[in-house]
This record gives structure tokens, C-alpha cells and sequence, in this order.
């Protein structure tokens, strides 16, 4: 078969509108592009000149360039789902292209994905999407791990590929219809890198460790400093500088390979890239760096501003109950020490657990405020398909429009309703980004700190906003009442 035209889509569970809130307010209409999917085009582009990305996070797709492709690859986290199949089934029908899904959803719950495709691509895609191509291209069976699709009414599935160990690609940015315009007049579009793979832990509520798996791969550290330097020019505006260069390291597990992660640090410092455009950034871990003050010091270094920490809870029995290997103690103390180091950390915490009660939106936000978290990401738990929490909690679910596993509340807590649950997760928001607290971040915080905090107010009022109007599809009583 012939193959002179492959497009990318990367479907938004509420698709990019124009509006002045795409200004101040990060994920309602806007969002920085998947740096996977791109990774991806830009594999495919190797063998397709023709090959574009569409991303709903910045643009509206145009159809009409869409339906005349040869092959279409739609890519779709758990939260986008819905529109992913919705824009596949539709693809399906107005075009004549091979429509094949893939991402972290498609691939870990490739047996309802397949319903909407011709193929569901599962693993990462590295390697698999060449070999797709080269054998649409030669007629040759697709037989190779790494697919799922449906032949005489019976499911076909190859199994899963064995995970890419050469992971250098640089994703080209200039392959996403509209990206560059977008980024040089956005701030609430900033640039990301992802640098490895894989974690070694095993939390029940992750999907990171069933997807990429517990090895930790990783990219060569000249490559991702590379790809960062990239980035930081990609998203600068055409004639001057951007005011404030802040750059996310997307990885969720970066410190794993410690040496590893000291090489790249270590080249990040002597960036002539990064010192001319002052870029700061951030960057998810563990607790467990607060502890490694050889790392904090590079941090430091480099230009970290902040440490985004996955502190997830705040009892030690819900660490426990969903093997998340710490403790209340170990991860104040971690704060504490990467505080002393002159870097901000950021807490990243899930509601919804069987061991929280009443009230433990309030003392989420005294939690916060006590030990000097600037910023937060608040949201009920996860529950994606192919993990311990998702399995075991089937029973419970509230439902399964995946459009709405993204923060709200969709399962049974085990002691409230899903109606105060969502209440609670509303009251931490709006205690930690209080009014009281916007004045003294206006009056004591630095620039910096002042832009990024009024940056996530906002963005904690839409959240918020969305929340609030969920409820009345909630039920107020506990399962079995």
C-alpha cells in the first residue's frame, strides 16, 4: 500500500477554544503538547515526509486536511478517552485512512479501544510505529508485538513489545500544526522535556510502572540537554526574549539513577543556553532527594526553582494501603531539607483514599500551609484501567465516562459519600489559594514565584469551577445507604 501522508492527533478532553483566559489559565483551553506523540511524529517522519501533529491542547484540528491522510495515529490518556474515541469513530467513517489509537489508555485497555480503530498500537512506540508503517508499505503481515485488532469478529492481540532501550529522539516541535505561534505569545504554554523511563516502585495508583514498566530507562545526557536547549529557543517569541523561561522535566521518577541524573545536572550547569535565557525549572520526585544534598546542591545550580514532590497523602495508613513506601515523617523532613537548600516544593496530593474522613480537605490545606508548600495539584484518586487501584475498586465506580477521571470524584470513598469527598477536594483548593494567601504571596514572594502562583490560582478556580458543577451528579449518601 502506498503511504505518502500520516497525521497525528493528540484529542483534549475539552478541546482547544480561542478565548483571553488562554492568557492566565493553564488547562481549561490550552496546555503545552504531548512530548511523546511528537517524539513519535518525528520517528514517523523519517519515513513519511508528509507527516503533521494535530494537538487539541492548542489548536482546533482541521478536518479537511485529516480525512485525506493514509494513516491517522490518535494517541489518548484515560481523561481524553471519550473524545479520542469519539474523533476515531468519526475518522472512520469520513476517511479511507488506517486508523490506529495508541497511548497509555488505548494500550492498557487495548480490548475497548479496539472497538473504535483499525488498530490499537500498545507499549510505547518507538519501535513499533517504523515497523507498522514498513509493513502497510511491503504488504507484510502485522504480525509483530505490539498491536491488537479485530480479524473475522475475533480479537487479535500480539502481545506487548519489549520496551525501546535507545530512547535519544528529539522530538521536532515544528511538526504540531500551530505550536510554535501558540508558545511565543503564551506563558501558560511552557516548554517540557521527558528524559526517562520506567520507576522502580510499585504504588497501587500509578499507571506509569504497568506502562513503561519497573525498569528505569534513560536518555544520554548530552541528548537531553540537547532536547532542553531546543525547547527554550522553540518557545522564545520571534523578537525578543521571553520574560520568564520556565521549563518542566516531566519524568516521574528522574532521580532513580542517581549518576545518571548528577551527569545530566552536571551539563544542564554549563548550558550557555540555559544561563543566557535564565531559565528556571521544574521537576517531579520522591521524596526520598529531600534527603541527597549532593542532587539539591546541583539543583540549585542548574535552576531548579522548584521540586513538584508526589507526597500523594498525608496518613501514614493510606501510605500503606496503597504501598506508596513512605511516611508522614519522611516526607516533612524532606521538605525541610530542600527547603534549606533554597528550593521550593510543590505537593502533588490525592483525596479519595479508604483511610481519610471528614475534614481532611482542611487539613490538607494546614498541612500545606505549615510546612510552606508553594503550590499544589489536588485530585481524587486515579483510577486507571490496568492498575491494582482500578481493579480492585471496579465494584465501586461511580461510572466510566472517562472524561471526568481527572480529579473529580468517580468512585465510593469509605468513609463519606462521592458528594463530600468532592467537597472536601474543593475545600484544601480553596483554603490553600485563599485570598488571605494571595495577598501575602503578592507582598512577600518574588517575581517568579509571584507569576507562578497567580498563574495556578486561576488555574485552581477553573479546577474548582468544574468541580463545583459536578456535584449535582454526585451522590450524597455512602454505597449501600
Amino acid at each position: 500500500m502506498k503511504i505518502n501522508k500520516i497525521r497525528f492527533i493528540e484529542p483534549g478532553d475539552r478541546p482547544y477554544k480561542p478565548t483571553p483566559l488562554n492568557l492566565f489559565t493553564y488547562d481549561r483551553y490550552i496546555r503545552t503538547p504531548s512530548h511523546g506523540l511528537m517524539t513519535l511524529a518525528t520517528i514517523a517522519n523519517e519515513e513519511v515526509d508528509d507527516t503533521l501533529m494535530y494537538s487539541e491542547s492548542i489548536s482546533r484540528i482541521p478536518i479537511d486536511d485529516i480525512i485525506d491522510a493514509d494513516i491517522i495515529f490518535l494517541s489518548i490518556f484515560t481523561f481524553a478517552a471519550t473524545r479520542g474515541y469519539k474523533l476515531a469513530k468519526f475518522l472512520k467513517k469520513h476517511s479511507k485512512a488506517i486508523i490506529v489509537l495508541g497511548g497509555l489508555h488505548a494500550s492498557m485497555n487495548y480490548k475497548e479501544a479496539v472497538k473504535y480503530c483499525d488498530y490499537v498500537m500498545t507499549g510505547e512506540g518507538d519501535e513499533t510505529i517504523l515497523q507498522f508503517i514498513k509493513a502497510l508499505k511491503n504488504n507484510k503481515p502485522l504480525d509483530f508485538p505490539g498491536l491488537a485488532y479485530i480479524r473475522n469478529k475475533e480479537l487479535v492481540y500480539t502481545g506487548n513489545p519489549t520496551p525501546p532501550e535507545n530512547i535519544d529522539t528529539i522530538p521536532n516541535r515544528y511538526l504540531v500544526y500551530n505550536y510554535h505561534k501558540m508558545a511565543a505569545w503564551h506563558y501558560t504554554i511552557w516548554p517540557q522535556v521527558h528524559a526517562s523511563r520506567g520507576c522502580p516502585h510499585n504504588c497501587d495508583y500509578c499507571a506509569v510502572v504497568r506502562h513503561f514498566g519497573h525498569k528505569v530507562r534513560t536518555r544520554t545526557p548530552a541528548n537531553v540537554v540537547a532536547d532542553i536547549e531546543e525547547a527554550i529557543l522553540f518557545h522564545q517569541p520571534p523578537i525578543f526574549k521571553r520574560l520568564m523561561n520556565f521549563l518542566w522535566i516531566t519524568d516521574d521518577n528522574f532521580f532513580a539513577n542517581r549518576s545518571w541524573a548528577i551527569e545530566v545536572l552536571t551539563l544542564m550547569i554549563h548550558s550557555d543556553i540555559i544561563c543566557k535565557y535564565k531559565t528556571k525549572f521544574s521537576i517531579q520526585a520522591r521524596y526520598e532527594v529531600g534527603f541527597d544534598d549532593e542532587i539539591l546542591d546541583l539543583l540549585k545550580k542548574a535552576g531548579f526553582a522548584e521540586v513538584a514532590m508526589g507526597i500523594e497523602f498525608i496518613e501514614d495508613e493510606s501510605f500503606k494501603s496503597y504501598h506508596k513506601k513512605s511516611t508522614k515523617e519522611e516526607i516533612i523532613d524532606a521538605i525541610k531539607n530542600i527547603q534549606k537548600h533554597g528550593i521550593n516544593v510543590r505537593g502533588l496530593f490525592i483525596m479519595g483514599s479508604d483511610n481519610q474522613t471528614k475534614g481532611a480537605g482542611k487539613r490538607l490545606a494546614e498541612f500545606v500551609d505549615k510546612y510552606h508548600i508553594k503550590g499544589v495539584l489536588i485530585q481524587s484518586m486515579y483510577f486507571v484501567p490496568g492498575t491494582p487501584v482500578y481493579d480492585a475498586n471496579k465494584d465501586n465506580l461511580l461510572h466510566e465516562n472517562w472524561s471526568k477521571y481527572r480529579g473529580h470524584v468517580v468512585h465510593y470513598p469509605k468513609n463519606m459519600s462521592p458528594y463530600e469527598m468532592q467537597l472536601e477536594t474543593i475545600d484544601a483548593s480553596r483554603r490553600v489559594y485563599s485570598l488571605k494567601n494571595t495577598i501575602k504571596a503578592l507582598l512577600t514572594y518574588s517575581f517568579f514565584d509571584k507569576a507562578l502562583y497567580l498563574g495556578e490560582a486561576f488555574w485552581q478556580m477553573s479546577v474548582r469551577s468544574d468541580l463545583k458543577k459536578e456535584l449535582v451528579n454526585l451522590p450524597r449518601t455512602m454505597k449501600g445507604e
